[in-house]
């Protein structure tokens, strides 16, 4: 598990963790099966989920609830993730939601208000075992699921969890307690099963569905995305989610470029532009999270003298980043965003589409030619800026190959464009960290703060020297790929 950042100093901090864990199905006469561990405390503990009546958190799989054990109240929002989820935890006695919780929600909550929703009891017990170099906890909850002050319903179900983030162990521990008696459970979190609600899904059309439809789901998805990132940046601003709100917002944009010519000008133009901005409200943070990453790896390779300078730059690039994230805050608290956030579902419900019969796979056909044709224009040595648009282009051609009916030859082309589109990386992330070894300097005029940012330049230029060298060859790879996918 991990720590947020709070960027609001004069209130009371959040704690953000991230959550890895698997869910077992059990009767309710199941007894937790000796393990080696240390036995953790007994836990009581009552909680009040909110939500709008119509259910919009649950239906972005987010939960809201004010949990109460010996008499200390923790407000508690859960976002989901890939394969884990963001529990970010206020303490705060307040009955009704925190302030600061129903302002990050905006987005969600679009006017509505938040109200008890249900009302659970969770008695807990669990064994901590070590599995290989990580901590795993394993609990039995026996829940009740109370109506004024009465019990309704009664379950149990078991939690494997890791304490820091990753996997390791948990499938072989789940393999032992199927063997107990558990069996596979269907995800969905306690307040689902108090509510009888069944895990929001966005189901794919068919295959021989039209393109609004495709075009409607696929919108939707990364808009769904975009929402479900949107609070843990408010409150956090925790780098994962800008990341992920920015492949969000490029997605939708590629999604557009691919049907732009055969799409409502009045409908397809106004949301492109938009787009645009949205990402470019987020690229200064993300710009800066994606230097530190650099920096800090970059200072695994030096000795301790140098690395010294590098350190009080990492911390210097830090501020710089906590300015940037007031600065978004203020924009993503502005009319023109909410607003604009809202108007994409508008879209994404009814997308504008003048020529029926285009197809998705017709998009990507396309944006791979336009790839294509980019590197066709390209001098035997491309400049860092060619190669920067080629690295966009090489974008959009992936995302809409995504989008197209899977087959064989569309997935090689993926996986060859990844590849390639990492490779470029490599090469913009080595011209961004140059760019930042000049403000290093300006910072830290000192000989040695020079000393080491003359190491930095000449790894940034190896880098950049290996790319060149390997641009050729992965290209033919891609070319190769995109040629048997869509020619």
């Amino acid at each position: 598990m991990r720590q947020g950042p709070s960027h609001h100093p004069a209130l009371v901090p959040l704690k953000s963790v991230v959550e890895t864990e698997k869910k077992l199905a059990v009767e309710t006469d199941f007894r937790l099966p000796i393990l080696p561990g240390r036995e953790l405390p007994r836990r009581v503990f009552t909680s009040t989920y909110f939500d709008t009546l119509d259910h919009c958190l649950a239906r972005a799989s987010i939960t809201l609830r004010r949990r109460l054990e010996h008499g200390t109240a923790v407000w508690q929002m859960k976002l989901p993730l890939k394969g884990a989820r963001r529990e970010i935890e206020l303490q705060e006695p307040s009955m009704t939601p925190p302030g600061r919780f129903v302002d990050a929600l905006v987005v969600l909550l679009e006017g509505k208000h938040l109200v008890p929703i249900a009302e659970v009891r969770t008695s807990r017990a669990g064994v901590r075992v070590r599995e290989g170099n990580n901590d795993v906890e394993v609990v039995l909850d026996a829940v009740s699921i109370l109506r004024q002050g009465s019990v309704i319903q009664r379950f149990k179900e078991l939690e494997i969890e890791t304490l820091n983030g990753e996997v390791e162990g948990i499938e072989s521990l789940a393999s032992s307690l199927y063997g107990a008696g558990a069996r596979p459970h269907d995800g969905r979190p306690k307040l689902f099963r108090a509510l009888s609600l069944a895990y929001p899904s966005l189901d794919e059309p068919g295959r021989h569905a039209s393109i609004v439809d495709h075009l409607r789901h696929n919108l939707i998805l990364q808009l769904d995305s975009l929402k479900q990132c949107d609070p843990s940046i408010r409150l956090c601003g925790e780098a994962d989610d800008v990341h992920r709100l920015r492949v969000a917002v490029r997605r939708m944009r590629t999604i557009l470029f691919s049907v732009r010519k055969i799409a409502s000008p009045e409908w397809v133009e106004p949301l492109l532009s938009g787009l645009k901005w949205l990402g470019e409200v987020f690229a200064r943070v993300r710009d800066l999270d994606v230097q530190m990453d650099y920096f800090k790896r970059e200072a695994e390779h030096l000795k301790a003298r140098d690395r010294r300078p590098l350190e009080r730059f990492l911390h210097h690039i830090q501020s710089d980043r906590v300015q940037a994230q007031e600065t978004l805050l203020d924009e993503m608290q502005s009319a023109r965003y909410v607003g604009f956030v809202s108007k994409l579902r508008d879209a994404a419900d009814a997308p504008a589409v003048v020529n029926l019969k285009y197809t998705l796979t017709d998009a990507a056909a396309g944006q791979f030619r336009k790839l294509r044709k980019t590197v066709r224009d390209l001098k035997q040595s491309p400049s860092a800026a060619e190669l920067h648009r080629v690295r966009i282009r090489t974008k959009r051609a992936r995302y809409a190959a995504e989008l197209a009916e899977s087959a064989k030859a569309v997935d090689r082309f993926v996986k060859a464009a990844i590849r390639f589109q990492d490779l470029l990386g490599e090469h913009q992330d080595a011209i961004l960290a140059e760019r930042h070894v000049e403000e290093f300097l300006k910072y830290n005029g000192r000989r040695q703060a020079a000393f080491t940012a003359g190491l930095l330049v000449a790894r940034a230029k190896q880098r950049r020297e290996e790319v060149h060298k390997e641009f050729w060859s992965q290209w033919k790879r891609v070319k190769k790929r995109g040629n048997r996918a869509w020619d």
